[in-house]
C-alpha cells in the first residue's frame, strides 16, 4: 500500500534567500557606512572631537562582519547596540544644547540612516527565518504600525493653520502709539518714511482671515536676462489713492488699478544686462512718490504734478508722471538724473540703488549699495538729495565730506572712494526734520587696516542728518571697527515710546549682531541700556581689532536663537542628514576658528566661523511696529559663513572695474587689501546648513517691557532640500529668509520671506499661524496692505531669489476676502 504524501509544512514555503540577501545588503551598507564613520571619527578625535563616531562605526563594521561570517543575529544585535547607543548619545547632546526649537529634526537626522539600515535588516531577518502564518502576519503588522507612527508623526508636524486665541484685551491702542499714515494707503517701504511697516486697516481680523483667497495677480514679464544676473525683485508696492506703483528686478515700472490688477501704464529704462551682472542680487525695493502741494486742486491736472522716481541699475534716477508713466522732461536732463557723474565708476552696475529713492518733502534721496569685497578704491558711499522737481543737487552726505555736504564737486573732483554706503531704505523724520541713514562699511568689508577715521567711525552706524541741509546730527555705531560685514540692512525705525513715564520720539534699529537699539531720536543717545563686552582678538596681520563691541541688552538679542545674549555654538550644534555629512561639518567647525560673535577673520587653516553669518541677525525685511499691542514683530536668520583670508599672490580673480565680473571670482579679490576673501555660508556636502535647525525664526518682543512674548521657526521644508531637491515637508523646521512683515490694527502679521513658497497671517499678540497662502514663486519681498473702495488687500511679490535658491516668478499677488 502507497504511503499517504506528507501534509504541507506549517512554515511558509516562500524562499527565505531573497531575504537573506537583503538582509546582507543592508548589513553591507552599515559595515561601508561604518568604516567612513571609523576615518572620520578618528580624525575628529585628534581635532579634540566626539569620540562617538570612531566608536559607533566600529560596531557597524562589526556587525557586518558578522553578518558576511554567517552570524546575522550577531550582526543584528550589533547593529542594534549602534542604533541604541547613538539615540543615547543624541539626546544626551540634544539635552546639553537645551532642548532647543525643532530638536526633534535634529534627533530625526542622527538617527535616521542608521534606523533605516537596523528596521531594513531586522525585517529581512524576521521574514528570511521559518516563520508560521501567524508569526508572517505578527511582523507584518509590526512593520505597518512602525509605518503609520512615523506618517502619524509627520502629520501631526504638519503645518496648519490654527482658531485664533481671545486676544481682544490686547487690542486696545497704547499710549506709546505714534500716528502713521491713512489705513488707506502705502506710501514708502516701510508703509511711510517712518518705516514702522504697519496699517491700522482692520477689516481683515484673527477672525475672518481664514478666509481670505487670491483676489488678483500680476505678471511683469521681467525675468533674469541671463544666468550670470541674480534676480530678486524684494518689492513692496506704493499704493497711492487709485494706483498700485510697482516695480520689476530690472527697474520697469508700472502702475496698476489696485481692486483688479488691471495695467495703466508701463515703463520700461533698458537696463543692459551687463550693467546687473557686478551686484550680489538685482532688486528694486521700492520707488518713490511726490506730488505738488496743489497737485489735487489742479484743473485741468498738470503733466508731473504727481511723480514716480526710480533708480536704475546702471545709475540713473528717473522721474515719470504718475498719471501716463512718461519722463518728466523738466526733471534733470529729459526726465534723467545721470548718479555716475562723480562717482569715478569703472563699471556699470558697481554701484547701485537698489533700494529705491525716498522722498522727503520736495527732495528725493538715493543712496547706494556697492558690491563687497572688490576694492579699496569701490565707489563713493555718498548720499544725494536732489530737488524732485528739477532733478538739481540740494545736498550730499559722506562720511568723508560731512563738514560740506552743500558743497558741489569741482570739475575734476569726485565723491571720496570707498567710503560707508547706505544699501538700504533711508528713513525720515518731518516732524524732527531729520533723515536717518543706515550704513554699510567702508571699502573691504573683511579688512581696515588702511582704513581712515572716518571710514570707522560712520561704518555700520546709524547717522541722522539735516534733511534741509544734509548737515550731520549725530551718529551712533552699531560694530566698532567693522571686519565681520556686519553692516546695517534694516530699515531704521521712528517712533514714539514712553520710557521711564515720558514719551519720547525714538529710533529703533535692528542689526545683524542681533540687537535692538533704541535711540534718542534728537541726540542719538540710547535711551534703552546698552552695554560693551569683550570681543575676541588677533587672527590679521595689520589689523587693530576693537578690544569691546556694545549690545544692547534691555531686548532680546537675535544673533541666533532668541535670548538674552548672542548665541554661541559648539560641536554639537554641527548637523548633517548622515552620519557622514554631519561628522565633517563637525571636522570643520574643530578647524575653524571660533570665539564667539565678533571673531575675527583669519588666513589660519581653514578659516573663521562668523556666526551669525553676513546675512544676519536681522537684515533688510526689517521692523514691523505694532503701536496697539506695544509690540516689535522681527523675523531673521540663523546662518553661519567660512570666512578665510586669502594672500594677495593667490587671489587670480581680477576685481570690478578691472575687468572681473561677480559671477565668476571664486574668492573675492579685495583689491588694494593684503588679503582676498572666500566667505561661502556653513553648508554640508549635501548643501544643507551645517548648524541645526531652527535656520530661521518670527519673532514678537514687548517695546515697553523687553519681554520676548513668543518665538517660533519661521518657513518649512517643503520647497527647499538636499541637493536642492524640495522635501515637500510642510513641517516647520525654520529656513533662511529674506523679506519684511507687515502688521495691521486688527492683530495680524503678515509675511512670506522663507525658503518655501507661502504668505502666512499670524495673530500677532500670540503667534499662532491663522492662514497661509500658496505662492507662486519665492516670497522673498515685504509683505503690505492697503484699503480700496472699501476693501481691505495683501500684496506680496513672488519673484524669487537666485542666491537664496527659491523659485523664480515674475507675480505681484494681491488676497482680499471674498
Amino acid at each position: 500500500m502507497k504511503t499517504p504524501p506528507a501534509p504541507p509544512p506549517r512554515f511558509a514555503v516562500r524562499p527565505a534567500g531573497a531575504w537573506r540577501i537583503v538582509g546582507l545588503g543592508a548589513q553591507t551598507l552599515a559595515g561601508l557606512l561604518g568604516l567612513a564613520m571609523i576615518g572620520l571619527g578618528i580624525w575628529l578625535v585628534t581635532l579634540g572631537g566626539s569620540a562617538y563616531y570612531a566608536l559607533c562605526g566600529a560596531v557597524l563594521a562589526g556587525g557586518a562582519l558578522a553578518a558576511w561570517r554567517g552570524r546575522p543575529g550577531l550582526g543584528l544585535g550589533l547593529l542594534a547596540g549602534a542604533l541604541a547607543s547613538s539615540l543615547g548619545w543624541a539626546f544626551w547632546e540634544i539635552a546639553g544644547k537645551g532642548w532647543q526649537p525643532v530638536w526633534a529634526i535634529d534627533l530625526a537626522a542622527r538617527m535616521g540612516v542608521i534606523a533605516a539600515l537596523f528596521a531594513l535588516a531586522l525585517v529581512a531577518w524576521l521574514l528570511g527565518r521559518p516563520l508560521t502564518a501567524s508569526r508572517r502576519r505578527l511582523v507584518h503588522a509590526g512593520m505597518w504600525t512602525t509605518v503609520a507612527v512615523l506618517a502619524g508623526g509627520v502629520a501631526l508636524a504638519w503645518e496648519r493653520p490654527v482658531a485664533p486665541g481671545d486676544t481682544s484685551a490686547d487690542a486696545v491702542p497704547s499710549p506709546s502709539a505714534s500716528p502713521v499714515h491713512t489705513d488707506t494707503d502705502w506710501t514708502a517701504f516701510g508703509g511711510d518714511n517712518a518705516g514702522r511697516r504697519f496699517s491700522g486697516a482692520t477689516q481683515i481680523t484673527p477672525a475672518n482671515v481664514a478666509r481670505l483667497v487670491e483676489a488678483w495677480r500680476f505678471r511683469t514679464g521681467d525675468t533674469a536676462p541671463n544666468d550670470r544676473v541674480s534676480y530678486a525683485a524684494q518689492n513692496t508696492p506704493l499704493k497711492i489713492g487709485d494706483t498700485l506703483f510697482v516695480c520689476s528686478p530690472g527697474n520697469r515700472v508700472f502702475a496698476l488699478d489696485p481692486a483688479t490688477g488691471a495695467e495703466r501704464w508701463r515703463f520700461d529704462p533698458q537696463v543692459a544686462p551687463r550693467a546687473m551682472e557686478s551686484m550680489f542680487s538685482t532688486a528694486c525695493r521700492a520707488v518713490g512718490y511726490h506730488a505738488r502741494a496743489d497737485a489735487a486742486t489742479l484743473t485741468p491736472p498738470l503733466a508731473c504734478a504727481r511723480r514716480v522716481f526710480v533708480a536704475a541699475a546702471d545709475g540713473r534716477l528717473i522721474a515719470l508722471d504718475a498719471a501716463r508713466g512718461t519722463p518728466c522732461t523738466g526733471f534733470g536732463q529729459g526726465g534723467t538724473v545721470d548718479l555716475t557723474l562723480g562717482m569715478g565708476l569703472a563699471e556699470p552696475g558697481h554701484a547701485s540703488s537698489n533700494s529705491g529713492p525716498a522722498v522727503v518733502g520736495d527732495l528725493v534721496l538715493v543712496g547706494q549699495q556697492v558690491s563687497d569685497n572688490q576694492r579699496r578704491d569701490a565707489p563713493s558711499g555718498v548720499v544725494r538729495a536732489y530737488d524732485a522737481t528739477t532733478g538739481a543737487l540740494r545736498w550730499a552726505w559722506d562720511a568723508k565730506r560731512i563738514d560740506r555736504p552743500g558743497a558741489p564737486l569741482a570739475p575734476d573732483e569726485t565723491w571720496p572712494a570707498g567710503t560707508p554706503n547706505v544699501w538700504n531704505v533711508i528713513s525720515a523724520d518731518e516732524r524732527l526734520g531729520l533723515v536717518l541713514l543706515g550704513t554699510g562699511n567702508a571699502g573691504n568689508d573683511h579688512f581696515g587696516g588702511d582704513r581712515a577715521p572716518a571710514d570707522d567711525d560712520f561704518s555700520a552706524a546709524v547717522v541722522a542728518v539735516d534733511a534741509a541741509s544734509g548737515a550731520t546730527r549725530w551718529v551712533f555705531r552699531t560694530v566698532e571697527h567693522d571686519r565681520f560685514d556686519y553692516d546695517i540692512g534694516a530699515q531704521p525705525v521712528i517712533t514714539d515710546l514712553a520710557i521711564d513715564g515720558r514719551l519720547r520720539r525714538v529710533v529703533i534699529q535692528g542689526t545683524k549682531t542681533g540687537s535692538l537699539f533704541v535711540l534718542d531720536a534728537e541726540t542719538g543717545r540710547p535711551l534703552r541700556p546698552v552695554e560693551r563686552f569683550a570681543a575676541p582678538q588677533g587672527g590679521m596681520q595689520g589689523e587693530t581689532l576693537s578690544p569691546t563691541q556694545p549690545r544692547s541688552v534691555f531686548y532680546p538679542n537675535f544673533a541666533g536663537l532668541p535670548g538674552r545674549d548672542p548665541e554661541r555654538i559648539d560641536a554639537r550644534h554641527a548637523f548633517g542628514l548622515t552620519p557622514i555629512d554631519a561628522a565633517l561639518c563637525r571636522i570643520q567647525f574643530h578647524r575653524l576658528r571660533y570665539d564667539g560673535i565678533y571673531t575675527p577673520p583669519t588666513y589660519r587653516g581653514l578659516g573663521t566661523l562668523l556666526y551669525p553669518g553676513t546675512i544676519g541677525g536681522l537684515n533688510w525685511g526689517g521692523l514691523a511696529i505694532d503701536p496697539a499691542r506695544g509690540l516689535v514683530v522681527t523675523n531673521h536668520s540663523r546662518l553661519a559663513n567660512r570666512v578665510r583670508l586669502v594672500p594677495r599672490a593667490d587671489v587670480a580673480d581680477p576685481a570690478i572695474g578691472d575687468g572681473g565680473r561677480r559671477p565668476d571670482q571664486a574668492v573675492a579679490p579685495q583689491k588694494g587689501a593684503p588679503w582676498g576673501v572666500d566667505r561661502p555660508i556653513w553648508l554640508s556636502v549635501l548643501g544643507v546648513p551645517c548648524n541645526t535647525p531652527p535656520w530661521g525664526f518670527l519673532a514678537a518682543t514687548r517695546l515697553a517691557t523687553g519681554e520676548l512674548v513668543w518665538s517660533q521657526p519661521l518657513g518649512t521644508g517643503f520647497d527647499a532640500g538636499p541637493l536642492g531637491i524640495p522635501m515637500r515637508l510642510r513641517i516647520p523646521l525654520g529656513t533662511p529668509n529674506l523679506g519684511g512683515a507687515v502688521t495691521t490694527g486688527s492683530g495680524l502679521t503678515f509675511i512670506a520671506a522663507a525658503q518655501d513658497d507661502y504668505l502666512r497671517a499670524f495673530e500677532t499678540a500670540t503667534g499662532r499661524l491663522l492662514w497661509s497662502g500658496r505662492l507662486p514663486a519665492g516670497g522673498q519681498a515685504s509683505a503690505m496692505t492697503y484699503m480700496h473702495q472699501g476693501r481691505q488687500y495683501v500684496a506680496i511679490g513672488a519673484t524669487g531669489h537666485k542666491q537664496l535658491k527659491t523659485r523664480a516668478g515674475d507675480a505681484l499677488v494681491v488676497y482680499a476676502l471674498p
